[in-house]
């Protein structure tokens, strides 16, 4: 919480201190406006100036004495109503400025989680689920901010009560002492309350990123629960959920109402007790046992305000945790800063030699002894085409993430021209890097964003020059709006071979040294997937070409053929070659498909 309330002073400077100089400037025209409630009292005979209950009234009376007798009345009320419409413009001011300050911290803690998150990477993202993001900047961030401010209206409930306090003090010591005593008694009595609203806060924190973790994995997955009638077994967990997220937030309320109670139940009992006292012990004058009774009347809602306050700031802290940690790990698996993506060759790594893996060794999890790849060395030369089969599992797109940096070796080297990659450098080369991977992802845009979002400087003559070499232009064509057409969800609009030649257009359009097609055809027809094949051809020499087949008759022009099994090198070398070995794994994969497509 004290991290927060740091970058909360770090964002919002001199703003803050005028916020809280404002809250005393309110607080101190409010004792002020009551004060003045005495003159009027006097003049109209209730109260006697002379008296001397109530401290300074003579002497604030005496100007009114040398007015003419009809003009002290509207003279008292004309400077009360003024303190009353000063303050009010002032508290309208401070709302306003309070506004503006937290949403202004909201967008500011967005874009730094959001950019955190973005610069993470891609083994930070290996060991979390996508919806836990969703969760936290959607629904703990908004409580992180909520528990900050929460603060800074719990320390300016704390200074008016302060100010009040001493105002009652000057009244009178002994019946403000006892308001006070009391006040202490009932907050100490309820500080069990603060430890179960942080525990209603850990609860509230599991069960909404349950809520959107499901909610997210559901609507992925919404073909498969349509297609496979599983409507009822998902509508059952939701409305589960639903409950216990029902029952949480009413046990919060329920103990806020408490709690609210308790402090209205003791004030009643203790007005009727100090009346009493005032008048039968300390026989306080009347003047000053009403000032007594309309400042307690202000003073003790703010000790229930503060025990509010209190629950509501447990309720929060668990949020601060989570976002904390989240922030913690993403900036211990921070990349290079951000910069802008353009189409001139100049501004990235060019490969002009290739890949070489010198013993590698990768696994996801060190905890485990599984390795996803082992004693892995291979050369891949650039401005060749390069092909990687295997069976499922056998560490190809593990592979991929190696070379393009994705994720650094736990054993052994990648380089690139003969450079060790290291994390710096991996940034530098997925720039010149395009990588379209076997299920297409396409953002709920236009086709004109979706290609500009890779090369935002990019031309609509070097849009359609993409598209056509992806042979995606003759079908964009026909869509309503071409270019402008809206492609709905992930690409919801278009069949899976169409997201696929879009998705290439996209990455040729980036212009890049390295194009990585991980299963990128599988969704492509005969026809269609010989024409990328003959577009592939002709990028043969300009770019390196790295290829993650599946379906092993698109792989006869590749100039080597590397075979993983298991996460090791078994076979590495031309088609032709590699096709002749029938006891070879290439050999039994190649017959395998031969007799399924028989």
């Amino acid at each position: 919480m004290f991290y927060y309330l740091k970058k909360l002073h770090a964002f919002a400077g001199r703003k803050l201190y005028a916020n809280l100089a404002g809250t005393i400037v309110v607080s101190m025209m409010e004792g002020i406006g009551i004060f003045l409630l005495a003159p009027m009292l006097g003049l109209i005979g209730l109260l006697d100036a002379a008296s001397g209950g109530i401290p300074l009234l003579s002497a604030a009376a005496e100007p009114l004495q040398r007015l003419s007798p009809e003009l002290r009345l509207p003279a008292v009320l004309a400077v009360f109503l003024m303190l009353l419409l000063g303050q009010g413009l002032l508290q309208r001011l401070l709302a306003n400025m309070s506004a503006e300050l937290e949403q202004g911290f909201i967008r500011h803690l967005r874009l730094e989680l959001y950019r955190g998150l973005l610069q993470s990477n891609w083994a930070f993202f290996l060991k979390r689920r996508r919806s836990d993001f969703i969760h936290h900047a959607t629904i703990e961030l908004p409580r992180v901010s909520f528990g900050v401010f929460m603060c800074l209206r719990l320390a300016t409930t704390l200074l008016f009560t302060l100010i009040q306090i001493g105002f009652a003090l000057w009244l009178s010591v002994p019946l403000t002492l006892a308001v006070l005593l009391c006040g202490l008694a009932l907050a100490a009595y309820s500080r069990s309350q603060v430890r179960r609203s942080r525990a209603l806060g850990k609860d509230t924190t599991e069960l909404m990123q349950r809520y959107v973790g499901g909610m997210t994995d559901h609507f992925n997955g919404i073909k498969d629960i349509k297609g496979n009638r599983m409507e009822q077994q998902h509508l059952s967990w939701f409305r589960a959920l639903c409950d216990r997220l029902e029952s949480n937030l009413v046990q919060f309320t329920k103990l806020q109402s408490a709690s609210q109670f308790r402090y209205k139940a003791a004030a009643s009992i203790l007005i009727a007790v100090f009346v009493y006292f005032a008048f039968a012990v300390l026989h306080v004058h009347a003047e000053t046992l009403i000032f007594i009774v309309l400042v307690f009347s202000r003073l003790w809602p703010k000790f229930s305000t503060l025990q509010s306050n209190l629950e509501q700031i447990g309720q929060t802290v668990p949020a601060f945790r989570h976002l904390r940690e989240l922030q913690q790990a993403s900036e211990e698996a921070q990349e290079p800063e951000l910069g802008p993506v353009r189409l001139a060759e100049g501004d990235a790594m060019r490969v002009s030699q290739g890949f070489e893996m010198r013993d590698v060794y990768y696994r996801y999890d060190r905890d485990q002894a599984t390795y996803a790849l082992q004693g892995v060395s291979l050369r891949i030369p650039a401005h060749r085409m390069t092909a990687v089969v295997g069976r499922s599992g056998a560490g190809k797109s593990t592979l991929i993430d190696l070379l393009i940096g994705l994720v650094q070796p736990e054993r052994g080297q990648v380089l690139v021209d003969g450079k060790p990659l290291g994390a710096g450098e991996a940034y530098e080369l997925r720039r010149s890097v395009s990588y379209v991977s076997q299920d297409p992802f396409l953002f709920h845009e236009s086709v004109r964003d979706n290609l500009a979002i890779a090369a935002p400087e990019a031309s609509e003559a070097q849009m359609w020059e993409a598209l056509r070499f992806a042979a995606a232009d003759a079908f964009v064509k026909r869509l309503p709006e071409g270019l402008d057409t809206v492609l709905g969800d992930r690409g919801v609009r278009l069949s899976g071979g169409e997201r696929q030649r879009i998705v290439l257009a996209r990455a040729i359009l980036r212009n890049p040294s390295v194009l990585v097609l991980d299963e990128a055809t599988s969704a492509l027809d005969g026809e269609r997937e010989a024409g990328i094949q003959e577009a592939l051809e002709r990028l043969r020499g300009r770019m390196t070409l790295i290829v993650i087949a599946h379906r092993l008759s698109t792989i006869r022009g590749a100039d080597q053929i590397i075979v993983l099994d298991n996460g090791s090198v078994v076979q590495h070398g031309g088609y032709a070659q590699l096709s002749e070995e029938q006891d070879g794994l290439f050999g039994k994969l190649l017959s395998y498909q031969a007799r399924a497509s028989g």
